[in-house]
């Protein structure tokens, strides 16, 4: 239930990402860390060392998009 709502997330944050409307990227570029977050935590669950690794690296390019945008 939790991956689903992990991806809805996802997608939503690509579809702001990607609107062309810069007004609300930073809510885009906020639900992707979130998102980064839950999946690191999936990964942590599943022991799935590299995936984890790879979003905790999404999750602070995330935080970096936050502060270009505000």
């Amino acid at each position: 239930m939790f991956r689903w709502i992990a991806f809805v997330a996802v997608v939503s944050s690509l579809l702001l990402l990607t609107s062309g409307d810069s007004s609300v990227q930073w809510m885009g570029w906020t639900i992707s860390c979130c998102s980064c977050l839950a999946w690191a935590w999936f990964a942590v669950k599943d022991k799935d060392t590299p995936r984890m690794l790879m979003e905790i690296c999404y999750f602070v390019a995330g935080l970096w998009g936050i502060y270009n945008w505000m």
